[in-house]
């Protein structure tokens, strides 16, 4: 499907991988851990699968939690022993993960430009508070939708869905702008039209479909809105 622009009159904006760059959390695991890099690839990978199982059966629990237990899991099948308060310290990078460049100029010309602006995010409702707030976004969002509102994660249709309930806009009307693959196709599924952000220059998945545009920067996305 083309982009439409003209359909467009809110943007959601999805938050870890597309605001803050979760790779940041290798940073918090190299003074602990001898080869940091698998073990924040496992990290994070089991932090999704989590996520994906949970909303098969009925497991749902607050992101940061699963996201706890994630970073337990990969320490551990890396044989990494370490205490509880130090893998407490690890996780609380989430509250600071490193924010991408285009962020706050992006998103300022599409609140200028007229657009309502939300994060949607998988993320619980403290985690994004202060990850708005280590971003200084905060004055040009409406405000931030949380899964832990509906109890389902994406890519499940319900949190879209709730999504533009809660922005009381078309769900129709709603561009969702993301780096993740099944978060594009979640936002597709649920009626939204959903933009890819290409944060780390890589394949599109050839799986059910594209995203209806494929940026690099938010202000691409400002561009194509013709702002």
């Amino acid at each position: 499907m083309t982009f439409d622009p003209d359909r467009v009159t809110t943007v959601t904006f999805d938050s870890y991988s597309t605001l803050v760059d979760v790779e940041t959390a290798e940073k918090a695991l190299a003074d602990r851990v001898a080869r940091p890099e698998p073990v924040s690839r496992l990290w994070r990978a089991r932090s999704l699968e989590y996520t994906f199982v949970a909303n098969q059966i009925d497991a749902y629990q607050p992101f940061y939690e699963m996201n706890r237990d994630a970073l337990q899991y990969a320490l551990d099948a890396h044989g990494v022993d370490i205490s509880r308060e130090e893998r407490d310290e690890i996780l609380a990078v989430y509250h600071e993960l490193d924010v991408f460049d285009d962020v706050r100029g992006g998103i300022e010309r599409l609140h200028e430009g007229g657009y309502e602006c939300y994060v949607v995010s998988n993320g619980n409702p403290e985690m994004l508070s202060s990850m708005i707030e280590h971003a200084n976004i905060g004055d040009l969002l409406e405000d931030s939708i949380s899964a832990d509102e509906v109890g389902t994660f994406k890519p499940g249709a319900e949190i879209y869905r709730h999504a533009a309930a809660r922005t009381g806009t078309p769900i129709g009307e709603i561009v969702h702008v993301t780096a993740g693959w099944f978060d594009v196709m979640g936002a597709k599924h649920a009626g939204m039209q959903a933009v890819r952000v290409n944060r780390k220059a890589t394949p599109w998945e050839p799986f059910d479909g594209k995203p209806d545009l494929t940026i690099e920067s938010f202000h691409e996305l400002a561009d194509a809105l013709g702002i």
